[in-house]
């Protein structure tokens, strides 16, 4: 027996249009290229959205189509997002910081018919547009003043493509299935794998995001989405904050710890979202300005493990909770939320700092369990490390045209790459990557666990951990780590400040300074570039 339900679709372009009728007062604010901050409203996004879908019709653009972007996060990329999915093409976002190589072959695997660049990008986009084979046109997204001087072919101009069309425009109804968003991943390994969503996944993700147990969004936020929106749909939080009315504040290019320290500050911003570097030159920034946050109150943060002395930090001397999470961009992404449960109140700090160091447990519709090199599924005690698996509504069933093979088993789980632990309530902590795992004499050493206790050393800003090749242990762990201008921390302070809470035979053999690491575009640490670079040190 069926309910008797009404069967209405899924649609990411129902977001807009809530947002429009019920907020459509609330201001989106955007940090510019050309420099002024932008303002205006959800029902000018939700107008101007149309104005795109229609003027992407008459450009031959339907359902099924991809569309390029590449952008940072401002009000012209909301529109992309609402836009091209809302008229049932796919929103392709691309990374501009990955290799020309890599953007190329990303952009003719998705075979994008037109794409959409913001004015930085330009000479990347001239550099490959010879090596693009399905592009049939580029949108600069700017205004005729600020239009470039440039040799890609078949240029339009955003506003002069959006203004020349009316909002007089019906989002058209259609199968929530249908594809609505395109991502590659960052492709360390390999060619990028394209995890390609529905409107269902999208949006089931985004009711997810504003739940207590995810992200926790409300009408009374004010967000800064510091996470790009080049990346995993921006951790779904363009959605997220149509449904509910928050105010959302778009940084631009400027990721500095003052820019965003003055946008938080004069936009009010109730919560934040990014990855660890940012709000390392962040906390930087303010200490050495004697700065403090007037309304931030939570900060939420993904994509690479929080050290705990960070978390530390932002409670103890700002009064900023720090909500862990854990995703990629297979699980659209949000898999996890360190919220604490109701037997964790009045915990002792030391307590609450460890359990906030976690992932946390998965929000509702995520599954997730740990099993060993042989498939047996492990037990949820702290301690058992085994690779993570997930499924659920959001988690990819496959990538884009079947790149490489099979992505699920048989029951349906997805395989992270993740070497993880659960303990008794259901918290999960990543250990390592399987490919960054330090397998030393027949054990494993937690490459991430080594590297936030490292940062928690005074002295140390950033810190990297690779396996280095050993001929008798296999593999040793070894520390590159980035010190503060002016400390004097040393090798030998490193390896016993480790050795307070690690076994001998897991400390390092030795450590290297370094004056940066290197990050790819959503923050990670690129260890296979480390990899390569140390590959013949010698230990000491």
């Amino acid at each position: 027996m069926l309910g008797l339900m009404q069967n209405r679709q899924l649609l990411i372009s129902t977001m807009i249009e809530h947002a429009q009728k019920q907020y459509g007062d609330i201001e989106i604010v955007s940090r510019t290229n050309e420099g002024p901050i932008h303002r205006y409203t959800y029902k000018d996004c939700a107008g101007r959205s149309k104005q795109l879908a229609k003027a992407l019709t008459k450009l031959g653009v339907i359902v099924g189509d991809r569309i390029g972007t590449m952008a940072f996060n401002g009000f012209r990329h909301m529109e992309l997002y609402f836009g091209i999915s809302g008229m049932g093409a796919v929103c392709h976002t691309v990374n501009p910081r990955l290799s020309a190589d890599n953007v190329a072959y990303i952009v003719n695997h998705a075979e994008d018919k037109y794409f959409f660049v913001d004015l930085p990008f330009v000479p990347l986009l001239e550099n490959v547009e010879s090596r693009l084979n399905s592009v049939e046109g580029v949108v600069i997204m700017t205004d005729k003043a600020h239009m470039p001087d440039t040799k890609l072919k078949n240029v339009i101009c955003y506003e002069e493509l959006i203004q020349s069309e009316n909002d007089d425009y019906v989002w058209p109804d259609f199968d929530e299935n249908t594809a609505s968003a395109l991502c590659y991943t960052s492709g360390t390994t390999g060619n990028p794998k394209g995890v390609l969503y529905s409107h269902r996944s999208a949006t089931l993700h985004a009711f997810s995001a504003l739940s207590g147990e995810g992200l926790s969004f409300s009408h009374k936020d004010t967000i800064l989405l510091v996470v790009p929106m080049f990346h995993v749909n921006a951790w779904g939080i363009p959605y997220a904050s149509a449904m509910c009315g928050a105010k959302l504040v778009l940084p631009g290019a400027c990721l500095d710890g003052r820019s965003v320290h003055e946008l938080i500050e004069k936009e009010s911003v109730t919560v934040s979202a990014g990855v660890p570097t940012v709000w390392m030159m962040l906390l930087k920034y303010i200490k050495d300005a004697h700065k403090t946050f007037s309304t931030m109150r939570r900060t939420i943060i993904g994509g690479a493990a929080v050290p705990r002395s960070m978390i530390e930090t932002f409670k103890k001397e700002y009064n900023v909770q720090v909500l862990h999470a854990w995703g990629m961009t297979e699980t659209s992404p949000v898999g996890t939320a360190c919220h604490l449960k109701r037997k964790h109140e009045g915990m002792l700090d030391d307590d609450f700092f460890a359990l906030s160091a976690k992932q946390g447990p998965p929000v509702f519709g995520v599954e997730m369990k740990i099993v060993s090199a042989t498939g047996e599924e492990l037990p949820w005690d702290g301690k058992t490390c085994g690779r993570l698996l997930v499924r659920g509504p959001w988690i990819t069933s496959g990538y884009f045209r079947g790149e490489g093979g099979e992505a699920i088993d048989a029951e349906g789980w997805f395989d992270t790459g993740d070497i993880s632990t659960i303990d008794e309530d259901g918290y999960m902590q990543v250990t390592d990557r399987a490919k960054d795992v330090v397998k030393s004499g027949g054990e494993w050493i937690s490459s991430i666990d080594m590297e936030n206790q490292t940062v928690g050393l005074p002295g140390i800003v950033e810190a990297a951990v690779i396996a280095v090749p050993h001929p008798k242990w296999q593999e040793r762990p070894l520390v590159i780590a980035v010190k503060q201008p002016g400390a004097t921390v040393t090798k030998e302070d490193v390896i016993d400040h480790l050795s307070k809470s690690m076994a001998k035979w897991q400390l390092p053999d030795d450590v290297v300074f370094v004056d940066e690491l290197p990050h790819g575009a959503t923050g990670k640490l690129l260890k296979n570039v480390l990899r390569t670079k140390f590959r013949d040190h010698q230990l000491v």
